[in-house]
């Protein structure tokens, strides 16, 4: 028998976590105190959001949960950001929330609260240990839930004396069960409507088809049948690069997911959701498959998604068929005046292999696909639930999974701001991470939203709640002020300069690239103008505007 914190942390390790993000408090300081004891590796951040952020990163690449420990209802409050991303990203993961004793909790304590509400938003599992003898099962069963398929995060509370007292006992935890694949019935419809004649069918692949051995499936049945590949628009990791299929993702922007979506008579979609548009917008529809295309469903979120893949490729006659593979090929390094095109673009020309690539530059990042498509292959993370502060954290939560596989953490100035409190655990846990921060002194993303929502035009106060450039941001000197080495670009050259320091020294490094907005002035004016009208044109003209807006 063991106290509580030790049973806890042996059953995680039975069940092959061992690893655990956190930001500890006075009520988790006996689990804190068992790391000691233990293979567990405790990894510090410096805020709850970072905690979170990073376990999703982890298990996007290792392909596994991690566990995070929180400090009561207020920290896990400060991680919910980062959890909602996660939850859209479907990752495991196993939430340690410490709790007020169990006898202390009638005195309304300061710090307490109702843990389970908060976490309710963004938890599939909640559940308040009661006792130190049950803290293994619940433990136990909280790790099942997170690993069954689909991937879900589980919160255990656990009150600092379930986690002091003796009488714990380590589980061992019962493996995953196989799920099944789709039905018979419905691959055959599917192979059906692939290989009828005279429809243009369109194939959307999400969360567990967009890595290598789902890629190539995919591609036979593109090759096979003449289908179109798609990605969803925010993968939570996408296998891309030299040597392997490269698919196109949905657009961020409606008007421009409707441009790639029209013309077609039928959608597959392969473990990813309907198109819908992020937001609402006065008079556009937010629901962004076109009319009188079908939609047609290979499996539910629980079912085997890639088994069901492969079915449906034997079930058109494609094992035998090549897959289309994107060449290697890459851009030739920039000159002349920074800009985002030319930070991507360099990027794409001197990327290392296997890397790992954080992307939250959000629209300094539209020409990334098109710059490191034929780049040395790599994966790329992104902001699966649209909150913004991931980038940073997700990016070192990537490389400890990686064994230090070179990462890249793309952030805007206005993102990287959320959590940058990631720069100090890159540090302290010596990871190569290169951060590169689109530094265009505003939110650029809001003021493309403040155009297109048609909002009154913008007055002073407006703007002001968008601009980043009084004061400016220094982010050499907070990165240097956590120990980070750091310098700034300003032009192409002195970014190629840079780029090519942090790739070939291992350990951490931040480039503050200096660049204008991609949108601003008359071309931010026009913007709207141009996505409202973009349906009504021709679609040859209306596809060759999408690939110089958006490639």
């Amino acid at each position: 028998m063991s106290n509580g914190a030790n049973a806890l942390i042996q059953t995680l390790l039975n069940s092959g976590i061992d690893t655990c993000f956190t930001n500890p408090g006075t009520s988790e300081m006996h689990f804190v105190a068992a790391l000691d004891s233990t293979e567990m590796r405790g990894i510090l951040t410096l805020f709850e959001g970072v905690a979170t952020g990073a376990a999703d990163g982890y298990a996007r690449i290792a392909d596994k949960p991690a566990a995070t420990l929180l400090h009561l209802g207020c920290g896990l409050g400060n991680g919910l950001a980062n959890l909602h991303n996660a939850r859209k990203a479907r990752v495991p993961m196993v939430n340690i929330i410490g709790d007020h004793a169990t006898y202390h909790k009638q005195y309304d304590a300061p710090l307490e609260s109702d843990i389970e509400t908060v976490a309710r938003n963004v938890s599939n599992w909640i559940r308040t240990s009661t006792s130190t003898e049950h803290i293994g099962t619940d433990a136990a069963e909280a790790i099942a839930v997170a690993q069954k398929a689909p991937a879900q995060i589980s919160t255990l509370i656990l009150p600092a004396d379930v986690s002091w007292g003796e009488g714990g006992a380590a589980v061992d935890t019962v493996p995953t069960p196989v799920t099944d694949k789709a039905s018979n019935t419905i691959i055959n419809q599917i192979a059906e409507v692939l290989l009828k004649q005279g429809k243009k069918t369109a194939l959307l692949l999400g969360r567990r088809v967009l890595m290598e051995e789902g890629l190539i499936a995919a591609s036979r049945l593109a090759e096979k049948t003449g289908a179109k590949l798609f990605a969803e628009v925010f993968p939570t990791r996408l296998e891309r690069g030299a040597g392997l299929p490269n698919v196109e993702r949905i657009a961020y922007l409606a008007e421009m997911a409707t441009v790639q979506l029209t013309g077609y008579d039928n959608l597959v979609i392969i473990d990813a959701k309907e198109p819908i548009s992020f937001f609402a917008y006065p008079g556009k529809k937010s629901y962004l498959v076109p009319d009188g295309c079908t939609v047609h469903n290979l499996v539910d979120p629980h079912q085997d998604a890639l088994g069901s893949l492969h079915a449906l490729v034997s079930a058109v006659g494609a094992e035998a068929t090549e897959p289309k593979l994107q060449q290697a090929k890459r851009p030739k390094l920039p000159s002349g005046k920074l800009n985002a095109a030319k930070v991507c673009q360099a990027i794409g020309a001197l990327m290392p292999d296997n890397a790992i690539i954080s992307d939250e530059a959000q629209t300094s990042g539209v020409k990334l696909p098109v710059c490191t498509a034929g780049a040395p292959r790599h994966d790329l993370l992104t902001l699966t639930g649209g909150a913004i502060g991931q980038g940073l954290p997700v990016a070192f939560g990537a490389a400890i999974a990686g064994k230090n596989r070179p990462t890249i953490a793309l952030v805007g100035d206005g993102s990287a701001m959320y959590t940058i409190q990631s720069l100090w655990t890159i540090v302290k846990e010596k990871l190569d991470v290169t951060v590169i921060v689109f530094n265009n002194r505003s939110y650029a993303i809001l003021n493309i939203e403040l155009e297109r929502v048609g909002a009154e035009d913008a007055g002073p106060k407006a703007k002001s709640q968008l601009d980043l450039s009084q004061p400016e941001i220094d982010f050499v000197s907070l990165a240097k002020g956590m120990g980070m080495p750091a310098e700034t670009a300003k032009t192409a050259k002195e970014f190629n300069k840079a780029l090519k320091k942090a790739f070939n020294e291992p350990g951490p490094h931040l480039i503050d690239a200096v660049v204008p907005s991609e949108y601003e002035g008359l071309k931010l004016k026009a913007l709207p103008h141009l996505l409202g009208a973009i349906n009504s044109i021709p679609s040859p003209i209306a596809k060759a505007l999408k690939k110089k807006i958006a490639p």
